[in-house]
Protein backbone atom coordinates (compact mmCIF):
# COMPACT_ATOMS: atom_id res chain seq x y z
CA UNK A 1 0.00 0.00 0.00
CA UNK A 2 1.41 3.37 -1.07
CA UNK A 3 1.85 6.21 1.39
CA UNK A 4 -0.93 8.64 0.48
CA UNK A 5 0.04 12.27 0.03
CA UNK A 6 -2.63 14.95 -0.35
CA UNK A 7 -2.02 17.55 -3.03
CA UNK A 8 -3.29 21.09 -3.46
CA UNK A 9 -3.61 23.04 -6.69
CA UNK A 10 -1.35 26.10 -6.62
CA UNK A 11 -1.32 27.34 -10.19
CA UNK A 12 -1.02 26.89 -13.93
CA UNK A 13 2.05 27.71 -15.97
CA UNK A 14 2.73 27.67 -19.68
CA UNK A 15 5.69 26.79 -21.86
CA UNK A 16 7.15 29.92 -23.41
CA UNK A 17 9.14 27.78 -25.86
CA UNK A 18 6.21 25.85 -27.31
CA UNK A 19 2.85 27.54 -27.80
CA UNK A 20 -0.24 25.77 -26.49
CA UNK A 21 1.55 23.63 -23.87
CA UNK A 22 0.44 24.17 -20.29
CA UNK A 23 1.12 22.52 -16.95
CA UNK A 24 -0.98 22.40 -13.83
CA UNK A 25 1.12 22.59 -10.65
CA UNK A 26 0.13 20.54 -7.60
CA UNK A 27 1.99 20.74 -4.30
CA UNK A 28 1.88 18.38 -1.37
CA UNK A 29 -0.04 19.66 1.63
CA UNK A 30 2.38 20.61 4.43
CA UNK A 31 5.36 20.01 2.12
CA UNK A 32 7.36 21.58 -0.69
CA UNK A 33 7.35 18.90 -3.39
CA UNK A 34 5.49 19.92 -6.52
CA UNK A 35 4.02 17.80 -9.27
CA UNK A 36 3.82 19.48 -12.72
CA UNK A 37 1.38 17.77 -15.10
CA UNK A 38 1.20 18.65 -18.79
CA UNK A 39 -2.37 19.49 -19.87
CA UNK A 40 -4.13 20.84 -22.95
CA UNK A 41 -5.46 24.34 -23.56
CA UNK A 42 -9.14 23.55 -22.95
CA UNK A 43 -8.39 21.82 -19.62
CA UNK A 44 -6.09 24.68 -18.59
CA UNK A 45 -8.84 27.16 -19.46
CA UNK A 46 -11.42 25.20 -17.47
CA UNK A 47 -9.19 24.95 -14.40
CA UNK A 48 -8.22 28.60 -14.52
CA UNK A 49 -11.83 29.73 -14.95
CA UNK A 50 -12.67 27.99 -11.70
CA UNK A 51 -9.54 29.23 -9.91
CA UNK A 52 -10.35 32.81 -10.87
CA UNK A 53 -14.13 32.30 -10.40
CA UNK A 54 -14.75 33.52 -13.93
CA UNK A 55 -18.44 33.46 -14.83
CA UNK A 56 -18.99 31.85 -18.24
CA UNK A 57 -22.21 32.37 -20.23
CA UNK A 58 -22.73 28.63 -20.75
CA UNK A 59 -21.52 25.67 -18.64
CA UNK A 60 -18.11 24.26 -19.51
CA UNK A 61 -17.79 20.49 -19.89
CA UNK A 62 -16.56 20.04 -16.32
CA UNK A 63 -19.37 22.23 -14.99
CA UNK A 64 -21.82 20.01 -16.85
CA UNK A 65 -20.33 16.85 -15.32
CA UNK A 66 -20.58 18.31 -11.82
CA UNK A 67 -24.20 19.32 -12.43
CA UNK A 68 -25.05 15.80 -13.59
CA UNK A 69 -23.42 14.33 -10.49
CA UNK A 70 -25.38 16.66 -8.25
CA UNK A 71 -28.70 15.93 -9.97
CA UNK A 72 -28.15 12.18 -9.62
CA UNK A 73 -26.91 12.63 -6.04
CA UNK A 74 -23.41 11.32 -6.76
CA UNK A 75 -20.45 12.56 -4.73
CA UNK A 76 -16.80 12.70 -5.76
CA UNK A 77 -15.00 11.41 -2.68
CA UNK A 78 -11.42 11.72 -3.90
CA UNK A 79 -9.03 11.76 -6.84
CA UNK A 80 -5.98 9.51 -7.02
CA UNK A 81 -3.22 10.52 -9.47
CA UNK A 82 -0.73 7.99 -10.76
CA UNK A 83 1.61 7.53 -13.72
CA UNK A 84 1.17 5.07 -16.58
CA UNK A 85 4.16 3.06 -17.93
CA UNK A 86 4.25 5.47 -20.91
CA UNK A 87 4.95 8.35 -18.52
CA UNK A 88 1.52 9.94 -18.92
CA UNK A 89 -0.35 10.85 -15.73
CA UNK A 90 -3.80 9.37 -15.19
CA UNK A 91 -6.33 9.46 -12.37
CA UNK A 92 -8.97 7.40 -10.61
CA UNK A 93 -12.15 9.10 -9.45
CA UNK A 94 -13.79 7.54 -6.40
CA UNK A 95 -17.49 8.33 -6.73
CA UNK A 96 -20.20 7.50 -4.22
CA UNK A 97 -23.64 6.82 -5.69
CA UNK A 98 -26.98 7.85 -4.21
CA UNK A 99 -27.18 4.36 -2.67
CA UNK A 100 -23.81 4.75 -0.96
CA UNK A 101 -21.96 2.48 -3.39
CA UNK A 102 -18.38 3.39 -4.27
CA UNK A 103 -17.25 3.29 -7.89
CA UNK A 104 -13.79 3.88 -9.35
CA UNK A 105 -13.78 5.72 -12.67
CA UNK A 106 -10.71 6.06 -14.90
CA UNK A 107 -10.01 9.62 -16.06
CA UNK A 108 -7.38 11.90 -17.48
CA UNK A 109 -5.55 13.69 -14.68
CA UNK A 110 -6.49 17.11 -16.10
CA UNK A 111 -10.21 16.26 -16.13
CA UNK A 112 -10.00 14.81 -12.64
CA UNK A 113 -8.37 17.97 -11.28
CA UNK A 114 -10.91 20.22 -13.03
CA UNK A 115 -13.78 18.28 -11.44
CA UNK A 116 -12.14 18.02 -8.02
CA UNK A 117 -11.68 21.78 -7.64
CA UNK A 118 -15.35 22.26 -8.49
CA UNK A 119 -16.54 19.79 -5.87
CA UNK A 120 -13.94 20.34 -3.15
CA UNK A 121 -12.83 16.71 -3.34
CA UNK A 122 -9.28 15.96 -2.09
CA UNK A 123 -6.54 15.00 -4.54
CA UNK A 124 -4.00 12.33 -3.56
CA UNK A 125 -0.91 10.70 -4.99
CA UNK A 126 1.79 8.40 -3.67
CA UNK A 127 4.95 9.41 -1.86
CA UNK A 128 6.82 7.19 -4.30
CA UNK A 129 5.58 9.19 -7.30
CA UNK A 130 6.53 12.51 -5.74
CA UNK A 131 10.00 11.18 -4.98
CA UNK A 132 10.34 10.02 -8.57
CA UNK A 133 9.09 13.03 -10.54
CA UNK A 134 8.35 15.77 -8.02
CA UNK A 135 10.13 19.13 -8.12
CA UNK A 136 11.10 20.75 -4.84
CA UNK A 137 10.00 24.37 -4.49
CA UNK A 138 12.58 26.94 -3.51
CA UNK A 139 12.27 28.01 0.11
CA UNK A 140 12.35 31.62 -1.09
CA UNK A 141 9.22 31.25 -3.20
CA UNK A 142 6.14 33.07 -2.03
CA UNK A 143 2.58 31.85 -2.41
CA UNK A 144 1.95 30.52 -5.91
CA UNK A 145 0.15 32.63 -8.44
CA UNK A 146 -1.76 31.40 -11.46
CA UNK A 147 -0.79 32.03 -15.07
CA UNK A 148 -0.90 35.71 -15.94
CA UNK A 149 0.14 37.02 -12.53
CA UNK A 150 2.67 39.80 -12.92
CA UNK A 151 6.25 39.05 -11.81
CA UNK A 152 5.31 35.54 -10.70
CA UNK A 153 7.56 32.52 -11.10
CA UNK A 154 4.97 30.99 -13.41
CA UNK A 155 5.55 33.66 -16.08
CA UNK A 156 9.33 33.81 -15.87
CA UNK A 157 11.64 32.15 -18.37
CA UNK A 158 12.57 29.74 -15.58
CA UNK A 159 9.05 28.37 -15.12
CA UNK A 160 8.60 24.91 -13.65
CA UNK A 161 7.53 23.56 -17.01
CA UNK A 162 10.79 24.67 -18.61
CA UNK A 163 12.77 23.32 -15.68
CA UNK A 164 11.59 19.74 -16.13
CA UNK A 165 15.06 18.60 -17.14
CA UNK A 166 17.19 15.70 -15.93
CA UNK A 167 15.30 13.31 -13.67
CA UNK A 168 12.07 15.27 -14.09
CA UNK A 169 11.83 14.42 -17.81
CA UNK A 170 9.93 11.37 -16.60
CA UNK A 171 7.01 13.69 -15.80
CA UNK A 172 6.51 14.45 -19.52
CA UNK A 173 4.71 12.42 -22.17
CA UNK A 174 6.54 10.84 -25.10
CA UNK A 175 4.86 13.27 -27.51
CA UNK A 176 6.03 16.29 -25.51
CA UNK A 177 9.55 14.87 -25.16
CA UNK A 178 9.78 14.40 -28.92
CA UNK A 179 8.78 18.03 -29.47
CA UNK A 180 11.33 19.17 -26.89
CA UNK A 181 13.97 17.09 -28.66
CA UNK A 182 13.25 18.79 -31.98
CA UNK A 183 13.45 22.20 -30.33
CA UNK A 184 16.73 21.39 -28.60
CA UNK A 185 18.28 20.25 -31.89
CA UNK A 186 17.05 23.41 -33.65
CA UNK A 187 18.69 25.50 -30.93
CA UNK A 188 21.87 23.41 -31.20
CA UNK A 189 21.55 22.56 -27.51
CA UNK A 190 22.97 19.06 -27.97
CA UNK A 191 23.52 18.44 -24.26
CA UNK A 192 19.81 18.98 -23.63
CA UNK A 193 18.95 16.89 -26.69
CA UNK A 194 21.11 14.06 -25.38
CA UNK A 195 19.30 14.01 -22.02
CA UNK A 196 15.91 13.95 -23.72
CA UNK A 197 17.04 11.16 -26.05
CA UNK A 198 18.15 9.08 -23.05
CA UNK A 199 14.66 9.38 -21.54
CA UNK A 200 12.98 8.42 -24.81
CA UNK A 201 15.27 5.42 -25.24
CA UNK A 202 14.50 4.32 -21.67
CA UNK A 203 10.77 4.50 -22.42
CA UNK A 204 11.22 2.34 -25.53
CA UNK A 205 13.17 -0.26 -23.51
CA UNK A 206 10.43 -0.41 -20.87
CA UNK A 207 7.81 -1.06 -23.54
CA UNK A 208 9.63 -4.18 -24.79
Amino acid sequence: MFDRIELQLIGITYNQIESGVYAVILQEVDGNRRLPIIIGFSEAQSIECKMQEVKVPRPLTHDLLVSLMEDFRMTLREVWIYKLPSGVFAADLTIESARGELHTIDARSSDAIAIAIRTGAPIFTSDELLNEVGVRASSSNTAAKSRGAENSEWDSSQSLLENTSGNSYSALSVETLEKYLEKAVENEDYEEAGEIKKELDKRKQNEK
